[in-house]
């Protein structure tokens, strides 16, 4: 199983990638290969002027292991009201309407305010279910991240931490479960 974690903000320091850092972890002591992949290597400078529709090696080579994973975990962080522009930004580049079709995806926000990101995994989800994707239903919503989230230890209620630990769990077989050929008939 290849699994993808978009940390889904440019932000330096951002607590999106310490939180995709963190999660890689979790998959790992299940066995599972999951890359973390940050939005602050997206190649911005090569779209600059709107080159939607154009063949852009460094956007194919950024890309193209996030449209051939197994499934993708989001994080994302609340930046006034809503997801990081770079997160949009990285969506509109993506070949339309294939590569979500059918991809497992599973959320979790993070923000220093007391939702966790609720607002901006959602407006997300919208995108996501425009493009097809078959959405996880277990979101984590981490609020306070600089407060309750330490890079080493998780989340510091151990409630949360129980849910994201639900979610890694649960997100595998949901994963494995879209691959079988009688789910793939369904969708």
């Amino acid at each position: 199983m290849d699994l993808k974690i978009i940390s889904g903000t440019d932000r330096p320091n951002a607590y999106a990638l310490k939180v995709s850092n963190y999660v890689q972890t979790l998959y790992q002591q299940q066995d599972v290969n999951a890359e973390v992949i940050s939005l602050k290597d997206f190649p911005l400078e090569e779209v600059v002027g709107g080159l939607y529709g154009k063949n852009i090696p460094a956007v194919e080579k950024f890309r193209d292991p996030i449209i051939n994973a197994d499934g993708l975990i989001f994080v994302i962080p609340e930046y006034n009201g809503s997801f990081p522009g770079i997160l949009k930004v990285f969506v509109d580049y993506l070949p339309f309407p294939d590569a979500f079709e059918k991809m497992p995806m599973a959320f979790i926000g993070e923000s220093a305010g007391a939702f966790g990101a609720l607002r901006s995994v959602e407006q997300f989800q919208m995108i996501a279910n425009y493009r097809n994707a078959l959405q996880f239903p277990e979101r984590v919503f981490i609020s306070r991240v600089k407060s309750e989230f330490d890079e080493v230890e998780g989340l510091s209620d151990p409630f949360k931490q129980k849910l994201l630990n639900s979610q890694v769990q649960n997100f595998i077989k949901f994963v494995e479960a879209s691959q079988n050929k009688e789910m793939d008939q369904l969708v």
